[in-house]
């Protein structure tokens, strides 16, 4: 009965104003943050699809070339990346990790019997790690004492331009990717003296990197063997970006002379911007919520300073601070608790009208369990503040043992 008649005497001054402002004031601020994280979950996800516009960003990079005519009358040595220039850029906040083109040493050319028509070309052959490749063919090895075809990765343009350019101008079928699989091939090696024909198969089809690729056992095996230059300093770098579309880069590239392959460094730059269009709206979101927590103090404050005199007189009735302040932490637990629940509502709606679009363009919705965890992290945190918050200012009004009233 005596917590009644105290519940009763606090709840008559408390202004319902100022608390309603500080609820709506944080619901706001806690829902553009939630919904912004959510959104940002969702659009990034794609980045686990290759073929995506926002997929895992990578950056082709090699040097200039600035000769002059003077260079067609004799061979010219290649002009790479040193380990200083490799050194420096992995030392760039954007670089995630580098690797490294291998370029073959040697003469090669390969054969295929297309239709009846055999077609003889020259050929060039790079090795970069596996895992920078976007596809992972099970059979990407090399034994060199083994019979096994030499396993080969080539650009899907390559296909394209032979289907619709070559192919359509000579009167040859065109092929699939999966019927091209299936087209032995024969290589050969020549250099260093010495000559030999390797059989080897396509074994998949790269969206990401314009190269016809080997594996790296096979590289290092055929440079010993049929190499005339011994080692040579990569040609060609791929680079993992951790901030895709960063201005940065593109200043980085034109002082050293670097050039991006296509036009790779220019779409990230939609990558970069959604980074930053998150940022600023999450630190909007933040501020707001910051601002309601204030409101939330300051009406605390006001509250408690209107009702010293009955918050002294309930000490004297033996009533402790934290007695007291137990109603005013009840009350604002049940404020953000509707809080949260308001704020988790508004991103799960958001989430609902954007998923569809994004199904569209192929991009699938992340899970919101992590948003709405970040959201009860938040909560806790605003929460815990305003206890302290009612706690100090509450001590301040009751006098201390051995204080005079």
């Amino acid at each position: 009965m005596i917590k009644n008649i105290v519940w009763q005497l606090l709840r008559r001054n408390i202004s319902v104003g100022q608390l309603a402002g500080y609820a709506v004031a944080n619901l706001v601020g806690l829902a553009i943050v939630l919904t912004a994280v959510q959104f940002y979950r969702d659009v990034t996800s794609a980045r686990d699809s290759e073929d995506s516009f926002i997929s895992r960003d990578y950056l082709i990079i090699s040097k200039k070339v600035n000769s002059g005519l003077g260079s067609l009358f004799g061979r010219q040595e290649a002009d790479g990346f040193s380990e200083s220039d490799i050194s420096e850029l992995e030392q760039q906040s954007w670089v995630r990790r580098i690797g490294r083109f291998t370029a073959g040493d040697f003469n090669v050319s390969v054969s295929v019997d297309i239709g009846g028509s055999n077609i003889g070309t020259a050929l060039f052959l790079e090795s970069i790690p596996s895992d920078f490749f976007d596809i992972s063919p099970r059979e990407w090895c090399f034994v060199p004492e083994s019979q096994d075809p030499v396993p080969v990765i080539i650009s899907k343009d390559y296909l394209t331009l032979y289907n619709f350019g070559f192919a359509a101008s000579r009167g040859l079928p065109q092929i699939s990717e999966d019927m091209m699989k299936m087209i032995p091939l024969r290589l050969s090696l020549s250099g260093n003296g010495g000559q030999q024909w390797l059989n080897a198969r396509i074994v998949g089809f790269s969206s990401r990197l314009n190269t016809i690729a080997v594996p790296e056992q096979f590289m290092d095996w055929a440079n010993k063997k049929f190499g005339e230059n011994g080692s040579l300093n990569p040609s060609r770098l791929i680079i993992e970006t951790s901030e895709p579309g960063n201005p940065e880069i593109q200043s980085f590239f034109a002082a050293h002379g670097y050039e991006p392959a296509g036009d790779k460094a220019n779409s990230n730059k939609m990558t970069y911007f959604l980074n930053v269009t998150t940022a600023v709206v999450i630190t909007v979101g933040v501020i707001i919520s910051l601002l309601a927590v204030f409101i939330l103090l300051l009406s605390i404050w006001l509250l408690l300073q209107k009702n010293r005199t009955k918050l002294i007189r309930l000490m004297t009735l033996g009533y402790s601070s934290r007695a007291v302040a137990r109603y005013y932490i009840i009350i604002v637990s049940v404020i953000n608790i509707c809080v949260l629940s308001g704020a988790i509502a508004v991103m799960l709606v958001g989430r609902h009208m954007w998923s569809t679009p994004l199904q569209q363009i192929g991009i699938t919705a992340g899970s919101s369990y992590v948003t709405i965890l970040l959201g009860i992290c938040l909560m806790i945190i605003i929460t815990g503040c305003n206890f302290i918050a009612i706690y100090l200012n509450i001590n301040r009004i009751f006098p201390r043992p051995g204080k005079k009233i």
